[in-house]
Parts: structure tokens; sequence; C-alpha cells
């Protein structure tokens, strides 16, 4: 891999890890909500999340990091779609922990799923393997919306 590759490689890589700690920098304080919640049964312990998130924004990077290196005409419609579900990824936390809209960060996610399927839609028509990368994010955001709506419920 020669240095071009390497440093747009790094690149993708870090744009979703900086967003996914800059998005924990902005909430940590208010972390420990989610232990004073009345949880479900299949509800992670809080400690969970930051791994997944991690490797998630890896794959993330990476599947990104191959449709930029396609550089098809479709890359740029993609990468917008991408971009505006890490804007989505970036604030549902801010209202879930923060602001404690649990009704609407359910819906905000719904939304983010709906954009995180055509990201794969998008990355697909590019590169198979890079659509096939975000499949795991794309079922962690519906167990997240699962487990969210049902925090909402159980808070009432």
């Amino acid at each position: 891999m020669d240095i071009k590759k390497l440093g747009i490689l790094l690149l993708n890589l870090a744009v979703p890890l900086g967003i996914g700690f800059l998005s924990y920098m902005i909430i940590k304080d208010n972390l420990l909500v989610y232990d004073t919640l009345n949880l479900p049964f299949f509800a992670p312990p809080r400690w969970v999340f930051s791994y997944i998130w991690i490797i998630l924004y890896l794959l993330m990077g990476v599947s990104t990091y191959i449709v930029v290196m396609k550089q098809q005409k479709i890359e740029t419609a993609s990468i917008c779609v991408y971009a505006l579900q890490l804007f989505f990824n970036f604030v549902w936390p801010i209202l879930f922990f923060i602001s404690a809209y649990y009704l609407f960060s359910s819906v905000w996610l719904i939304a983010l799923i709906i954009l995180i399927g055509i990201m794969i839609k998008n990355f697909y028509l590019v590169d198979k393997k890079a659509a096939y990368l975000q499949i795991p994010y794309l079922i962690w955001s519906i167990f997240a919306c699962i487990l969210n709506f049902t925090i909402f419920f159980m808070n009432m």
C-alpha cells in the first residue's frame, strides 16, 4: 500500500472514530442516566456499547475507503448519504442521554436506519464488500431502535 492510499485509509478510519469520540465527549457526563432507567431484559450493560461502536466505526471507515478508492460517479452520492447518516449517528446520543427525548430519539433512529439502508444500497452499486461491511451497523442500529422504543415505553 502506497503512502497516499494509507493516508486515505487513515482519514476514512479517523472520520467515524472522531465523530464517535466527539459525541462521547459531549454525552459522557450523562451516561450514568442509562443505569437509572428501567431497562428491558435484553439491554446490554453500558460498557458493551463502547466496544461495539469502535468496531462499527472501524467497519464504516474501511467500507468508505473501498468506495472512495473506486472513484466512480456514484461515489459522490454514496459519500453524501454516508455523511448524513454520520450526522444522524452523532446527534442520537445527545437526544437520548442529554435531552432524554426517548420517543423522539427512537424516531430519529428510524430515520438513521433508513439512511443506513440507502447508504448500503449505494455502496453495493460501487462495491459489494463495502456494502456488506455496513450490515453489522444496520443490525446494531435496528437493535438500538428496538431498545430505545422499549426504554421509552418502560420509562413513561
